[in-house]
């Protein structure tokens, strides 16, 4: 293990986890945010849905393991929303079910120590015909809706209220866009910089709002090494140096 020991915030779900560093991504926003600050781990799996991620929750996440998380973020509702193939093929999960897988996540997450917290992703909307234009190719016709996106996120949520988790409404949160449908998603799906950019806000938002003891915000977390040295950057005086452990080198992101 690397050290310092750092806390650790894991990324969880599908491909909007595994993409998240792609395209100016959500999970690379967090990563430069908390940098210095905590270890943002990815455990991303293009095309899984919760009954593949309930297969191998324990392996991800031992409860024997010597560090649990401080933070894990979990992303699972997309692909089970996807409508059934004739065939029994493919990622559709019947919405009861999905409903149990993800309160079998969340039980087991809680109970890996008392300091790890856990916050769930809705499904986030489509963009149908952006998906037809982009993907068709690939994988063919894509049952895939957003009013079934709104069922699996509508279903998420209250599992959320029901056992106390934080939950972030992401089908409603990217539709406060009047443009959300133009510059939200890379190919109707998939979350292009804009769309990430409103994940950042809204995770940061719960962070900054929640009575967790310690906070898990990246301005309330310490920075490490983060004393003054005479090997800082010369400040403009020529006299005195500049203390750049705190930059966060976002550019035009604005974290609140």
């Amino acid at each position: 293990m690397v050290g310092p020991v750092r806390p650790q915030i894991v990324l969880f779900g599908s491909s909007i986890v595994q993409l998240s560093y792609n395209n100016e991504g959500w999970g690379a926003i967090l990563a430069n945010l908390y940098a210095r600050k905590a270890d943002i781990i990815m455990r991303g799996y293009s095309g899984w849905n919760s009954r593949r991620a309930l297969q191998v929750l324990d392996k991800i996440f031992p409860k024997d393991a010597v560090v649990q998380p401080s933070l894990v973020i979990v992303y699972f509702g997309g692909n089970d929303s996807i409508h059934p193939h004739p065939s029994g093929l493919g990622p559709h999960v019947p919405l009861e079910e999905y409903t149990e897988n993800m309160r079998k996540i969340a039980t087991h997450l809680k109970s890996l120590s008392k300091k790890t917290r856990v916050i769930f992703l809705t499904s986030p909307p489509i963009n149908e015909a952006q998906i037809s234009e982009t993907l068709s190719n690939v994988l063919g016709k894509i049952r895939r809706t957003n009013e079934s996106c709104r069922i699996y996120s509508e279903a998420c949520l209250e599992l959320c209220r029901e056992m106390n988790v934080k939950a972030i409404d992401l089908w409603s949160a990217l539709q406060q866009r009047d443009d959300w449908l133009d510059v939200c998603f890379t190919d109707g799906i998939h979350l292009s910089s804009e769309g990430s950019k409103i994940v950042v806000k809204e995770i940061l938002k719960v962070l900054k709002e929640a009575d967790w003891e310690p906070s898990l915000h990246w301005k309330s977390m310490p920075t490490e090494f983060e004393e003054d040295s005479p090997y800082d950057p010369i400040a403009v005086d020529g006299k005195t140096t500049v203390n750049v452990s705190n930059w966060s080198f976002q550019g035009n992101f604005q974290t609140d």
